[in-house]
């Protein structure tokens, strides 16, 4: 299937884009339950037409780019709940679908110039895992087992169509490259996207540089950045990534909110007050200085909503308006 590489285009003509927020934290509001090893991936099984219903809501929040609901949807996954690997393969493809229609029906309804994309998630082995690693990249794996986990669910979201892959909440470096081979292979452009150990390096102690200089590599690759991550840490590791690479960057942290793996729960959300990059601002305040230090895709991950996600449209829409 022959590749658009409309994100690459739009970047290219200038474009600032507003990624959208979390998927789960929509989807338990809605009453799912999510307490799950599929996480929101059970929810492509049970009522898949919510998961349209969040991309919906996301489109009219003003997000110019879905992230499909594949993040933890993999054959590994599935096969734990007795799916066989060609429904598993369907289900992931079906993420893509329920984006597409969302998609359709928003613009059937609100006609624009400007595309609206749709990427497929594709989350680490650590979110297979479901216990937390891909926060801490500890796990051990070779090039080709990587590859071997990683493939059939891009052949899926390729073939499927998604306009683009969002390799994303990525904690080391050995993962990493395997996937960056592995787009090269289906010529798909990307964007990598990693959890972090600090502002400088990501969750293995890889420096943020070390993992710009990789990625600079593949053509395939069209931003880089960091997602799945505190708010404190966001302004330090865009600074460390403009410094290292000429690449567009994207930065789609979460909330602020705390989470703790082990009880896979969300604490109260500590004051920003006196941490670097992040003192005592807003989310959507710290999203404007992000696009500031060079971010041209801004969003949200976990325990944000399509609220959050409307008033960094609208920040940055203003602001681009005002620069012109």
């Amino acid at each position: 299937m022959p590749r658009t590489n409309l994100l690459s285009r739009m970047l290219l003509a200038g474009a600032e884009l507003t990624v959208d927020g979390a998927l789960a934290t929509e989807l338990e509001a809605h009453g799912c339950d999510l307490t799950d090893s599929l996480w929101s991936a059970k929810v492509l099984l049970e009522q898949p037409e919510l998961i349209k219903r969040v991309h919906l809501d996301y489109f009219a929040a003003g997000a110019q780019i879905a992230i499909t609901a594949s993040y933890q949807a993999t054959p590994q996954g599935f096969a734990q709940k007795g799916i066989s690997e060609g429904e598993a393969l369907q289900l992931v493809a079906l993420s893509v679908e329920l984006a597409q229609e969302a998609r359709r029906e928003f613009l059937t309804e609100n006609p624009r110039a400007i595309p609206l994309l749709i990427a497929g998630s594709v989350g680490p082995y650590g979110a297979f895992l479901a216990d937390g690693s891909e926060y801490r990249g500890d796990y051990i794996l070779s090039n080709e087992e990587f590859k071997d986990f990683h493939r059939p669910r891009i052949a899926a979201l390729v073939g499927a169509g998604v306009d683009l892959l969002a390799c994303e909440t990525l904690p080391s470096l050995a993962e990493a490259r395997a996937l960056l081979e592995l787009v090269e292979e289906y010529g798909v452009e990307s964007w990598f996207s990693f959890t972090l150990g600090d502002g400088g390096h990501i969750s293995d102690g890889t420096p943020l540089a070390e993992v710009a200089s990789l990625c600079e590599k593949y053509s395939h690759v069209t931003a880089i950045g960091l997602n799945c991550v505190p708010l404190g840490l966001v302004s330090p590791a865009v600074d460390a990534l403009a410094q290292a690479t000429d690449l567009p960057l994207i930065a789609y942290p979460n909330s602020g909110e705390t989470y703790d793996p082990a009880s896979k729960t969300w604490g109260p959300t500590p004051s920003t007050e006196g941490v670097e990059g992040a003192p005592g601002k807003s989310f959507v305040e710290l999203a404007s200085s992000w696009r500031d230090a060079g971010a041209r895709l801004v969003g949200g991950c976990c325990r944000t909503t399509p609220r959050d996600i409307a008033a960094v449209a609208d920040a940055l829409t203003h602001e681009a308006a005002i620069s012109e």
